[in-house]
């Protein structure tokens, strides 16, 4: 008998943890509908692919669709060309060199990521075009004859995009080189390559994915933007697709043009994945095994001053300071007018971004916890399932929306006629629910990396314990993980949150009536030459947008030290 009473309390234990398990296998389900909601508008966009309109094809391969598909290949080589270059070159200097003002300089770089494209786009237009202070004062000097390049053109939007996105592969190269270990450098001494060489032989094709990763990051972020290539008269697939929807109120032909477009993000994914092929480089040692930076004095040091200075102030320091010249001047002369407009514009912005990030980050803590519990392919496929939004361009998605819920508004009125209802017109279709719906689909990548970060830092050991003690797995999430995983989510948050705030396209092709945001106000007065009106929402976004910057740069102090 006493036997038997040790061995009962032992076979309860089996008992709690195979009911755990069963419940275990239902996790799954939930993040498979949350995933399966993110994929659907992309499904949809696909399956018009079994019923083309060929004559709508036709007239737009003999109107505007060979210029904007031309563009948008010039636009994509050449940013991912221009930021590669900068983004790498400058990593390297703050890496391998040392030089006075370097550790500031290394955390300023990461500051035009702050800055819109569509507002660095205006600010140059306004700046440099023909009737701007910079041209007025060259024909001044040099004659009413003098005629340089014309910004507003194909070069001037890459350029501009690439002064705001050469971050992507700054960030990552950077990280990259500083995991070089110092055998790298012993072995490149041993062979007598000089430093240069080391770099182009050695290092490059080591960071080769970190490189290839952030160019294609570039290189999306340009395919999506339709306000600032409109602002150089440059028009791409994406400005394209605006343009119909919104100027011509052509929603079919938008939403057709929107699969071309997807079908260019489709390729660039493939060509990032190609491009860093199989590569797995590993390094051994750590930070403590870096290899001494090369000091630079003299002329190489003023000229690596003098590098940081003028990508600095042609990516930040220019925009902010006209854009705060502008702001001043439209305080003083609008005579108080503003208050109440930016008010309502500022209230529609933050309160769609704080809901977006709330709705966001909570579907991205459910899915993350699912996939953790339930681990195996499924879950994995199931992740890279949901995260697939944000490798595609605004337009694309909220087209993909758009006939995703337009149907269901049909339905539900179709059913209120049948039963003798009064019929609730649209119920999803432009209202804040489909913007919101596109707002996951875009930014739940984003939330999903952040949370499953901290996820993965809880030790497995914590949730084996409450399990044993039949802890269903609610309360595991609700007891153990979310307090661990706070400081996760509150960045994830933060991180939607301006991201919305900057969002444009799906934004102008979603919103409900009247429903205007702070991006919309800076790029309706930007496109009537209002600068000065621009320039007020835009510091706004810009001044939020510095907010993830910082905890960038206070990552990169902790890496450093």
């Amino acid at each position: 008998m006493g036997h038997n009473t040790l061995i009962q309390p032992a076979q309860a234990k089996p008992i709690a943890l195979r009911r755990t398990e069963r419940r275990l296998r239902g996790r799954l389900l939930l993040p498979l509908i949350v995933a399966g909601l993110v994929v659907l508008p992309i499904l949809n966009l696909l399956s018009t692919l079994l019923s083309p309109s060929f004559e709508m094809w036709q007239r737009l391969w003999e109107t505007i669709l060979p210029r904007m598909l031309g563009n948008t290949l010039l636009l994509l080589s050449g940013v991912g060309a221009l930021t590669l270059i900068i983004g790498t070159g400058m990593a390297w200097l703050v890496t391998a060199y040392q030089f006075p003002l370097r550790a500031l300089f290394e955390r300023a770089l990461l500051l035009p990521l702050a800055v819109p494209s569509f507002v660095m786009g205006f600010v140059y237009m306004a700046t440099f075009d023909f009737a701007g202070p910079v041209q007025t004062t060259l024909r001044a000097w040099f004659g009413q004859s003098f005629r340089p390049p014309d910004i507003r053109s194909g070069w001037g939007a890459i350029l501009v995009m690439s002064l705001v996105l050469y971050p992507y592969v700054y960030l990552l190269a950077r990280a990259a080189f500083r995991e070089q270990a110092a055998a790298t450098y012993e072995a490149a001494r041993v062979m007598g390559y000089t430093r240069m060489q080391t770099f182009f032989r050695l290092i490059v094709p080591l960071a080769r994915p970190s490189l290839v990763a952030g160019m294609a990051l570039a290189m999306m972020e340009a395919m999506t933007d339709f306000a600032t290539v409109r602002f150089f008269n440059f028009p791409t697939v994406s400005e394209g697709i605006v343009r119909l929807w919104e100027g011509r109120m052509d929603r079919a032909g938008a939403i057709e043009l929107s699969l071309l477009l997807l079908g260019v993000a489709l390729c660039l994914i493939l060509l990032e994945r190609t491009l860093r092929g199989k590569a797995r480089y590993h390094q051994s040692g750590g930070a403590s095994k870096r290899p001494p930076r090369a000091p630079l004095r003299g002329a190489a040091a003023a000229l690596a001053i003098g590098a940081n200075v003028a990508l600095l102030g042609a990516a930040f320091v220019l925009p902010v300071g006209q854009l705060i010249a502008w702001a001043l001047s439209y305080v003083q002369n609008s005579s108080g007018a503003w208050r109440a407009v930016f008010a309502q514009y500022a209230l529609n912005t933050f309160g769609l971004a704080a809901l977006a990030a709330t709705v966001t980050v909570f579907l991205a803590l459910l899915i993350a916890n699912g996939v953790r519990l339930r681990g195996g392919r499924a879950a994995r496929i199931v992740a890279r399932l949901a995260t697939l939004g944000y490798a595609l361009p605004g337009a694309v998605i909220a087209a993909g929306v758009l006939l995703t819920l337009a149907p269901v508004d049909r339905a539900i009125n179709n059913i209120a006629q049948q039963m003798n209802w009064s019929a609730p017109g649209l119920i999803l279709t432009g209202t804040i629910g489909g913007l919101m719906y596109a707002y996951v689909v875009r930014f739940i990548s984003v939330a999903f990396s952040s949370v499953e970060a901290s996820l993965e830092k809880v030790k497995p050991s914590m949730e084996q314990v409450a399990r044993t003690m039949g802890a269903t797995p609610l309360r595991v999430l609700w007891r153990i993980h979310l307090p661990l995983v706070s400081q996760g989510m509150v960045a994830a948050a933060i991180l939607v949150f301006v991201d919305v705030m900057k969002e444009l396209p799906a934004t102008v092709m979603l919103r409900p009536l009247g429903m205007d945001t702070l991006a919309i106000w800076t790029y309706m007065a930007a496109a009537e030459s209002f600068w000065e009106e621009a320039s007020l929402p835009a510091l706004t976004i810009l001044a939020v947008g510095l907010v993830p910057v910082w905890f960038l740069m206070r990552v990169g102090n902790r890496a450093e030290q």
